[in-house]
């Protein structure tokens, strides 16, 4: 069927010492590097890392949907 696709989608974690939203788009940018076609990338858990009591870093847990190539 012309036109049907096949979509994975797979979890990863981008870390920032300055905010979810840097984290988010670290996890975003670094995995375009070695995965095509990125399609959706859904924020799922927020989440930080606390040491003696400061927040040390902000953790975006991110599910990233690309598109399988048919081999032709």
């Amino acid at each position: 069927m012309a036109g049907d696709s096949v979509y994975r989608i797979t979890e990863i974690i981008g870390t920032s010492k300055t905010s979810w939203e840097d984290a988010a788009r670290n996890a975003v940018e670094t995995a375009s590097q070695t995965l095509r076609d990125l399609r959706v990338a859904e924020i799922v858990k927020l989440d930080m890392v606390v040491e003696e009591g400061r927040v040390i870093a902000y953790r975006a847990r991110v599910n990233l949907s690309f598109k399988y190539e048919a081999d032709k």
